[in-house]
């Protein structure tokens, strides 16, 4: 039996719905070659989330798979590799800045998921990462470019989640505050919000604050993904289960000042990636898997059949998503959750499978 079974077959086991990862398992996949217009890079272990390091070829994908850590991944010659290993060169806790960070993660067990990294100086950026492995927390990092060579990380923190919530997304203000997204609170399901009903929330640390709060009106159907505008005025969280993404102001959260509408899929994460504001997810309608997304028994399709995927991107000023990638099914690659594009090749993460994928961005999105 595969490995990727064989965790299926212990979530069938467990009471409930089991962990997080258990309904979000894929299913086996085929060898690590191109098809349907894809390339692939095998080894990313879920890849839920990337981000691409600005001026650079490097990339850092996330590894939603107990223990699958982060990846930096050179671009340039379609190779990753794991980047922390927890040595004492990549360890510089600043208690004085996060005092209930018990230390640094465990490397056997750090669980990636939501990234989000911003630039503090020539050369120089701040890595969040939400984690599930040993702790629920934002694990916090400092990266460095370093000449010509691969990037330095160096582990700095953490943040840990209040008791009971899981995090999914992270992103970041200018002034240091971080903002996190909870795709479904205590006594909520994945069903609830497949359903519309609100599940989650968007949950907000300040520097000096001793617990992360819910920012009052976000509460909507399966927070996921999250990111802040460039001018930190407004940030940006998809609503799962209404296959939409919200505007929020930052000075007053009690309601959204837009809601958009993704007509043919379901907006995941959502990130810059240069000057371009990208959402990446699966078709909603398929017509391979049966089309919308069910409930059966009380239970939500995990949707392990393989979906088309759409990137799109996002006019902050108007609203309006306008598609740059799309493609049907692949049975190489399910799941995609994420986008950036590196030197006008389109990178994409997936929450199931086991690789990262990368194709020719199309020439009029190249264009743009």
């Amino acid at each position: 039996m595969s490995a990727a079974r064989l965790l299926l077959a212990l979530c069938a086991l467990l009471p409930g719905a089991g962990p997080a990862w258990c309904w979000q398992s894929a299913p086996d996949e085929p060898s690590c070659t191109p098809g349907a217009g894809l390339h692939f890079v095998c080894g990313a272990e879920r890849p839920e989330d990337l981000a691409h390091i600005p001026g650079s070829p490097w990339l850092i994908a996330s590894g939603f798979s107990p223990g699958a850590g982060l990846k930096l991944v050179d671009t340039r010659t379609r190779t990753l590799r794991r980047w922390y290993a927890g040595s004492a060169d990549e360890i510089a806790h600043d208690a004085s800045a996060y005092p209930l960070c018990p230390g640094p993660p465990d490397p056997a067990l750090l669980t990636p998921r939501g990234l989000s990294l911003r630039q503090t100086g020539a050369g120089r950026f701040r890595l969040h990462a939400v984690n599930h492995g040993g702790r629920e927390s934002i694990e916090i990092f400092d990266v460095t470019l370093a000449g010509a060579g691969a990037p330095q990380l160096r582990w700095i923190g953490c943040l840990p989640m209040p008791p009971g919530l899981v995090a999914n997304a992270v992103a970041t203000w200018s002034d240091g505050t971080v903002l996190a997204t909870v795709l479904t609170r205590p006594g909520t399901s994945i069903a609830d919000f497949v359903r519309g009903h609100p599940t989650g929330g968007v949950y907000q640390w300040r520097p000096g604050d001793a617990d992360f709060r819910l920012l009052p009106g976000t509460e909507l159907p399966g927070n996921n993904g999250l990111e802040t505008s460039r001018d930190d005025r407004f940030f940006y969280v998809v609503a799962f289960g209404w296959h939409s993404i919200l505007v929020y102001a930052r000075a007053d959260t009690s309601l959204p000042v837009r809601r958009i509408l993704a007509a043919d899929f379901m907006p995941d994460n959502i990130h810059w990636s240069g000057g371009r504001l990208l959402a990446a997810g699966m078709r909603t309608d398929e017509p391979a898997c049966g089309g919308l997304r069910r409930i059966v028994a009380g239970v939500a399709d995990p949707m392990l059949c393989h979906r088309g995927y759409v990137v799109a991107e996002l006019d902050p000023a108007t609203g309006r998503l306008t598609t740059i990638a799309e493609a049907g099914p692949d049975p190489g690659y399910n799941g995609v959750s994420a986008a950036t594009i590196v030197d006008d090749m389109l990178w994409l993460g997936s929450y199931q499978s086991n690789r990262l994928a990368w194709r020719p961005l199309p020439r009029a999105s190249s264009a743009r």
